[in-house]
């Protein structure tokens, strides 16, 4: 059996956040441990309410998950919902487990999840950070072309961004993957007339199952991408 720990929020909505992680994670045949964050009061048009969990209660779901057998194999972060929150996880994770970061400082619904300045370490810390365009330039804190603030993150320190391409225009949708070594890769699917909510989630959600898998960060990005592709069209 394969487990990854998936550390975010619930959503009453069903649409996104450790539902969303979990239903992708069983697609492809992967277990989740899920470590909560906060309770999100949403529908599909609003969030309506944040209720995050205690900083020490975040640590103490993730020891308990990590004392589980099987052990997590990968990590997936999304929602936070707070600097204290995110020192919590710091801590509390062990070295050498790859960590799969979803930035998220908004819901798609609207309203604000996290503020740009609150990840701490965590975002140098993880293999993989996977910003839509709108969190790219916020965290990267420059205008211009997204190459010049991938690059920004990458000389703060970040091991590799992962630019998702759904907020953007075009008849096809391309992530592009950016390291430190100057590679860019790209991963290019159809854009479906279908908008859903969970997306960000379940990319990177499946990106941590194919590292769990025994993906190289290459592979578990391109496969992920057809994973939710697939989720789309269905």
């Amino acid at each position: 059996m394969t487990v990854i720990l998936a550390i975010g929020g619930t959503d009453s909505s069903g649409g996104a956040g450790l539902t969303r992680d979990t239903a992708m994670a069983a697609d492809l045949g992967v277990t989740v441990r899920p470590v909560v964050t906060a309770v999100t009061v949403q529908t599909d048009a609003a969030v309506l309410g944040v209720h995050p969990c205690p900083p020490e209660a975040v640590a103490d779901q993730i020891r308990a998950a990590l004392a589980t057998a099987p052990a997590p194999a990968a990590v997936k972060i999304g929602m936070l919902g707070s600097a204290e929150a995110a020192e919590a996880v710091d801590h509390a994770l062990p070295a050498g487990l790859p960590i799969v970061l979803d930035p998220v400082l908004k819901a798609s619904s609207g309203g604000t999840l996290m503020d740009a300045g609150g990840f701490g370490t965590l975002l140098r810390r993880a293999a993989l950070i996977t910003p839509n365009l709108a969190e790219l330039e916020v965290l990267a804190g420059i205008d211009g072309p997204l190459e010049a603030q991938a690059a920004a993150l990458l000389a703060q320190g970040m091991q590799a961004v992962l630019v998702k391409g759904g907020h953007g225009t075009g008849s096809e949708s391309t992530d592009l993957l950016f390291t430190p070594q100057g590679s860019v890769r790209r991963y290019t699917a159809q854009r479906l007339p279908v908008s859903k909510r969970g997306t960000g989630c379940s990319l990177a959600t499946a990106i941590a199952c194919h590292m769990a898998l025994g993906a190289d960060l290459d592979g578990a990005c391109g496969q992920a991408k057809h994973a939710v592709h697939r989720w789309l069209r269905r």
